[in-house]
């Protein structure tokens, strides 16, 4: 059986129940002459391009050249179209083919697609980059493209327990999706480990710098307001993953952070209502009755932001950038670690979960990466967040390949 025959007799296998792609006619017969041509226009393996072949899943936020977009939406798909962006060209160069698009949240907020968890059907896979996550976990695809307004990556990547990565603010170009607050949108990526999510970031990543960090990196817990909206589980399965790194050597210590959390995340939510009103205001005008009721909330709060408190919101950015930066100075910090979730996948698929945990770093730009960290009592997955300072990418994927054999048991 070749590489095609055997995904696609997984694919007849899990799809079915866990409803992470859109559906579409000769899937497997396109990926084949696909490969095929990538074949003709390579023919000698040493000079094919490092994703040659590869199969990936992308979320229909993404607009991409033979498929419809529909951003996980009842509107129709012509009013949503667009130009592929230059992320899919990145990536079909580099020689990896469109597996097909992956079930997103409407509009990537929180109203949920079908997809269920990969580990029981019963819990939700996480949102909005539901599918994405999904497929990659149930090994339907080894790459899967995710966007995170709030915690559309990591979060999901926690529940499936794979690796989700958001890189740092204008890292990598946003052009070619639908928006649903353009200052804070930012793509992302799932991978069945951290090698492959550093395989990617160096494809895409604007700033790669070359030469990886030699020593180890000095990690912290940050303390207060912020770290107590977690369960008691994610806070028992936290330290005790501290406990793993500490035991294996790494620095890990408690600094006391974001007193204001609770103003910061108020913040967010706010610039997000804001911008997607804005996004929104045509289509809304026309289609409101066909936008869920969580969305339709959202843009409807987002029309009462002034264009001068948009602009103060998206300040506030810089100041918690500012905030946690000062702190990595002083406490001469390389890594931020955190629970990525309040705790595991939540029973029930009318909810995607909560994104607070994911609020800080999206919200001061800073790159993240969700790494598995192990299971609860249940089997469901549990993870770990690591972010980084702005623009230091390169440095948290590879740290990332290093801390992944320790947290993840």
């Amino acid at each position: 059986m070749t590489y095609f025959d055997r995904l696609e007799a997984r694919f007849a296998e899990r799809e079915p129940e866990l409803r992470a792609f859109l559906p579409e006619e000769g899937r497997f017969d396109r990926l084949r002459r696909e490969e095929a041509a990538l074949e003709e226009r390579w023919p000698d393996p040493a000079g094919r391009p490092v994703l040659f072949g590869v199969p990936m899943g992308v979320k229909d936020v993404y607009h991409v050249d033979g498929f419809e977009t529909r951003a996980g939406s009842h509107l129709p798909p012509e009013v949503l179209h667009g130009a592929e962006g230059p992320m899919l060209a990145a990536l079909r160069k580099a020689g990896a083919l469109v597996m097909g698009k992956t079930v997103a949240t409407e509009f990537a907020y929180f109203a949920p697609g079908p997809t269920r968890n990969p580990h029981n059907p019963e819990h939700t896979p996480g949102g909005s980059s539901s599918g994405s996550a999904a497929a990659v976990a149930a090994g339907l695809c080894p790459l899967a493209l995710g966007t995170q307004t709030i915690g559309s990556v990591i979060r999901p990547a926690a529940f499936c327990g794979v690796v989700g990565y958001k890189p740092s603010h204008t890292q990598v170009s946003t052009d070619g999706m639908v928006h649903l607050a353009p200052s804070v949108d930012e793509v992302g990526w799932f991978t069945r480990d951290a090698v492959g999510a550093h395989q990617v970031g160096k494809l895409l990543c604007d700033y790669w710098r070359l030469g990886p960090p030699t020593r180890t990196p000095r990690l912290a817990v940050p303390e207060g307001a912020y770290l107590e909206h977690a369960s008691g589980e994610a806070l028992d399965h936290f330290h005790s993953v501290c406990d793993r790194l500490a035991d294996a050597g790494y620095p890990v210590f408690p600094v006391p952070a974001m007193a204001n959390f609770d103003d910061v995340e108020a913040r967010h939510h706010r610039l997000v209502a804001g911008e997607a009103a804005r996004v929104h205001e045509k289509w809304f005008a026309r289609f409101q009755e066909l936008y869920d009721r969580r969305t339709a909330e959202l843009i409807r709060e987002g029309q009462e932001v002034t264009d001068t408190e948009l602009e103060l919101l998206r300040d506030s950015r810089d100041r918690l950038l500012d905030d946690l930066t000062g702190l990595m100075d002083r406490y001469r910090i390389d890594l931020w670690i955190s629970p990525p979730a309040l705790g595991a996948a939540p029973r029930g698929l009318d909810s995607t979960g909560d994104p607070v945990m994911n609020v800080p770093w999206t919200h001061a730009k800073m790159p993240t990466i969700c790494l598995p960290a192990g299971r609860n009592a249940d089997g469901l997955p549990m993870g770990l967040q690591v972010a980084g300072g702005l623009g230091d990418d390169e440095e948290l994927l590879t740290w990332a390949m290093k801390l992944e054999p320790v947290v993840k048991p």
